[in-house]
């Protein structure tokens, strides 16, 4: 005779009063997943065994932290983050992505994304950051779904702001920002580094400083000069038509011309800085530096798709100023299920 065993789900009202996650206190959660965001589980450990006298395993650390990114994620939609020490005056909000590598177990080297929202006052200084990541995925769909679900947030709160967005010049960047701003700025710095190229090739190796005083003069016109991106293009096609420079010389300057022309519309930087909006792209690829490349690049590593996402969420919350309100959180309202 086979009995067949039913299976009975067990419910513990102690535990969801104490907000159990798997098994773990809150506090103790917030203290194993914080660890695991800024440093790899076997540091974790070591760090328990000596600022806590406490051994814990590398599967519970892992665990804990995989539940504690599984419910930001699931709560994503329902709970709100207040914008700390929010200012009455936010009359621009920049918006940038951009991705950086990281290797995965299967894939090799693939490209994981950053989104950055970012607050400006009346005389142009940063206020708040919001950042979004996105584990590598083919097509970039969840990463997209979430930037444009912080963006929709972030404008029901700043519906009258000028939305501006920043990028490197890349055709996938602007056509993701394009719909989202009111205003597109290719951002300054990488502009100036094909200037530094172009002047490498049109003066020679014992003229470095006269190169250097070009170069500084002519990202002192960019910036500060209206028209500028016209007198410079002026400028590169009268170079290349220098019988004495090479082939690759040549190459460099038509790179220089072809990138001042597609993106001459987004380089208006005189009045953009009259308008005391931002110009660089800075807060997005410092961001996929602490985001990603100082936690998820360490030699030697390499990451599944899930692990990866577990971190990328630990670590944006952090860093977006989010971390304490995210606890506060757990501890007002009753846990969602986990798998």
């Amino acid at each position: 005779m086979f009995i067949k065993l039913q299976k009975v789900e067990t419910h513990c009202p102690l535990d969801e009063s104490a907000r159990i996650i798997g098994s773990a206190t809150p506090k103790f959660a917030k203290m194993i997943s914080n660890k695991y965001s800024r440093n790899v589980a076997t540091e974790v450990q070591s760090d328990f065994k000596s600022n806590h006298n406490r051994h814990v395993s590398r599967g519970l650390i892992q665990e804990v932290s995989e539940n504690v990114s599984e419910i930001a994620k699931l709560k994503e939609d329902v709970w709100e983050y207040n914008i700390p020490e929010k200012k009455k005056e936010t009359p621009c909000i920049s918006l940038g992505m951009d991705g950086a590598m990281m290797l995965m177990r299967k894939d090799g080297y693939r490209e994981a994304m950053v989104g950055s929202i970012a607050l400006y006052d009346k005389r142009g200084e940063r206020q708040h950051s919001i950042y979004v990541a996105g584990s590598p995925e083919y097509g970039k769909s969840k990463f997209i779904k979430n930037f444009e679900k912080e963006i929709e947030n972030i404008k029901n709160i700043y519906p009258d702001a000028t939305y501006v967005g920043i990028a490197d010049g890349a055709h996938t960047n602007w056509k993701f920002l394009e719909d989202k701003t009111d205003t597109q700025i290719t951002d300054f710095y990488h502009a100036t580094e094909y200037l530094a190229e172009y002047s490498k090739a049109i003066f020679a190796k014992n003229q470095e400083s006269k190169r250097k005083e070009w170069l500084e003069d002519a990202c002192h016109e960019l910036k500060h000069t209206h028209g500028a991106v016209d007198i410079l293009l002026k400028e590169f096609e009268l170079s290349l038509n220098n019988k004495k420079l090479g082939s690759s010389k040549k190459g460099i300057i038509s790179s220089a011309i072809t990138y001042f022309t597609n993106q001459k519309p987004r380089m208006q930087y005189a009045k953009y800085r009259g308008d005391n909006l931002p110009i660089g792209s800075g807060i997005t690829e410092a961001a996929c530096k602490t985001i990603v490349k100082h936690r998820l690049c360490s030699s030697g590593m390499r990451w599944k798709d899930k692990g990866a996402s577990v971190v990328l969420k630990l670590r944006c919350l952090d860093k977006s100023n989010r971390w304490e309100l995210f606890w506060d959180k757990i501890n007002q309202y009753s846990l969602p299920k986990l798998n």
